[in-house]
Protein backbone atom coordinates (compact mmCIF):
# COMPACT_ATOMS: atom_id res chain seq x y z
CA UNK A 1 0.00 0.00 0.00
CA UNK A 2 3.02 2.49 0.13
CA UNK A 3 3.04 2.68 -3.55
CA UNK A 4 -0.38 3.32 -3.55
CA UNK A 5 -0.31 6.06 -0.88
CA UNK A 6 2.41 7.59 -2.47
CA UNK A 7 0.86 7.74 -5.95
CA UNK A 8 -2.09 9.58 -4.22
CA UNK A 9 0.04 11.96 -2.64
CA UNK A 10 2.27 12.79 -6.43
CA UNK A 11 -1.33 12.75 -8.00
CA UNK A 12 -2.54 15.19 -5.41
CA UNK A 13 0.43 17.26 -6.19
CA UNK A 14 0.40 16.84 -9.72
CA UNK A 15 -2.11 20.24 -10.71
CA UNK A 16 0.45 22.34 -8.82
CA UNK A 17 2.91 21.23 -10.74
CA UNK A 18 1.15 22.16 -13.81
CA UNK A 19 0.30 25.75 -12.26
CA UNK A 20 3.80 26.43 -11.58
CA UNK A 21 4.88 25.56 -15.60
CA UNK A 22 1.47 27.51 -16.54
CA UNK A 23 2.79 30.79 -14.68
CA UNK A 24 6.59 29.91 -15.78
CA UNK A 25 6.99 32.73 -18.32
CA UNK A 26 5.50 35.66 -15.74
CA UNK A 27 6.59 37.20 -12.90
CA UNK A 28 5.06 36.76 -9.45
CA UNK A 29 3.47 39.71 -9.11
CA UNK A 30 1.89 39.53 -12.70
CA UNK A 31 -1.03 37.05 -11.45
CA UNK A 32 -1.00 38.15 -7.49
CA UNK A 33 -3.79 40.32 -7.73
CA UNK A 34 -6.42 38.04 -9.59
CA UNK A 35 -4.89 34.40 -10.34
CA UNK A 36 -8.11 33.00 -11.96
CA UNK A 37 -8.53 36.03 -14.09
CA UNK A 38 -4.53 35.91 -15.13
CA UNK A 39 -4.48 32.39 -16.00
CA UNK A 40 -7.57 32.87 -18.73
CA UNK A 41 -5.82 35.12 -20.75
CA UNK A 42 -2.82 32.75 -20.80
CA UNK A 43 -1.94 31.50 -24.62
CA UNK A 44 -0.47 28.31 -26.34
CA UNK A 45 1.31 26.10 -24.13
CA UNK A 46 0.98 27.72 -20.96
CA UNK A 47 -3.04 27.67 -21.66
CA UNK A 48 -2.35 24.04 -22.37
CA UNK A 49 -0.84 23.42 -19.12
CA UNK A 50 -3.16 25.61 -17.13
CA UNK A 51 -5.95 23.40 -18.55
CA UNK A 52 -3.92 20.15 -17.69
CA UNK A 53 -4.15 21.35 -14.41
CA UNK A 54 -8.04 21.90 -14.04
CA UNK A 55 -8.17 18.29 -15.34
CA UNK A 56 -5.88 16.88 -13.12
CA UNK A 57 -7.65 18.54 -10.15
CA UNK A 58 -10.76 17.18 -11.66
CA UNK A 59 -9.50 13.64 -11.82
CA UNK A 60 -7.92 13.20 -8.51
CA UNK A 61 -10.78 13.06 -6.26
CA UNK A 62 -12.53 10.00 -7.71
CA UNK A 63 -8.70 8.18 -8.26
CA UNK A 64 -8.33 9.00 -4.45
CA UNK A 65 -11.28 7.77 -3.06
CA UNK A 66 -10.85 4.44 -5.33
CA UNK A 67 -7.89 3.51 -4.06
CA UNK A 68 -9.31 4.31 -0.17
CA UNK A 69 -12.55 2.40 -0.70
CA UNK A 70 -10.26 -0.62 -2.55
CA UNK A 71 -8.18 -0.92 0.45
CA UNK A 72 -10.60 -0.62 2.69
CA UNK A 73 -12.60 -3.35 0.74
CA UNK A 74 -9.65 -6.00 0.92
CA UNK A 75 -8.47 -5.85 -2.23
CA UNK A 76 -5.17 -6.93 -3.04
CA UNK A 77 -2.18 -4.89 -2.31
CA UNK A 78 -0.57 -4.99 -5.16
CA UNK A 79 -3.33 -4.58 -7.52
CA UNK A 80 -3.81 -1.39 -5.68
CA UNK A 81 -0.48 -1.02 -6.44
CA UNK A 82 -0.52 -1.17 -10.10
CA UNK A 83 -3.40 0.43 -10.67
CA UNK A 84 -2.63 3.48 -8.77
CA UNK A 85 0.94 3.53 -10.73
CA UNK A 86 -0.83 3.35 -13.79
CA UNK A 87 -2.97 5.83 -13.23
CA UNK A 88 -0.32 8.29 -12.02
CA UNK A 89 1.50 7.13 -15.66
CA UNK A 90 -1.13 7.76 -17.79
CA UNK A 91 -1.96 11.33 -15.58
CA UNK A 92 1.63 12.45 -16.36
CA UNK A 93 1.03 11.26 -19.86
CA UNK A 94 -2.01 13.01 -19.85
CA UNK A 95 -0.39 16.14 -19.23
CA UNK A 96 2.56 15.93 -21.33
CA UNK A 97 0.46 15.52 -24.35
CA UNK A 98 -1.68 18.19 -23.04
CA UNK A 99 1.25 20.92 -23.21
CA UNK A 100 2.88 19.27 -26.37
CA UNK A 101 -0.57 19.77 -28.12
CA UNK A 102 -1.58 16.14 -28.78
CA UNK A 103 -4.96 16.00 -28.67
CA UNK A 104 -5.36 12.18 -29.52
CA UNK A 105 -2.61 10.55 -27.44
CA UNK A 106 -3.93 13.00 -24.84
CA UNK A 107 -7.25 11.65 -25.13
CA UNK A 108 -5.87 7.94 -24.98
CA UNK A 109 -3.56 8.69 -21.78
CA UNK A 110 -7.12 10.13 -20.32
CA UNK A 111 -9.10 6.70 -20.42
CA UNK A 112 -6.48 4.86 -19.49
CA UNK A 113 -6.19 6.59 -16.35
CA UNK A 114 -9.93 6.59 -16.51
CA UNK A 115 -9.98 2.61 -16.93
CA UNK A 116 -7.78 2.48 -13.81
CA UNK A 117 -9.53 4.22 -11.33
CA UNK A 118 -13.06 2.17 -13.00
CA UNK A 119 -10.82 -0.98 -12.47
CA UNK A 120 -10.00 -0.26 -8.40
CA UNK A 121 -14.25 0.45 -8.28
CA UNK A 122 -14.70 -3.29 -9.81
CA UNK A 123 -12.41 -4.68 -7.83
CA UNK A 124 -13.68 -3.29 -5.00
CA UNK A 125 -16.98 -3.99 -5.82
CA UNK A 126 -16.08 -7.57 -6.14
CA UNK A 127 -14.52 -7.84 -2.95
CA UNK A 128 -18.00 -6.46 -1.07
CA UNK A 129 -19.95 -8.73 -3.32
Amino acid sequence: MFIAVLCVLLAMLHPFVLSVLARSSTRRGDYLPSPREYNEGLTGWHRRAHFAQLNAFEAFPPFAAAVVLSWLAGVPHERINLLAVLFLVFRIGHAVFYVKDKPTLRSQSWKLAMMAVVALYVLTLIRLA
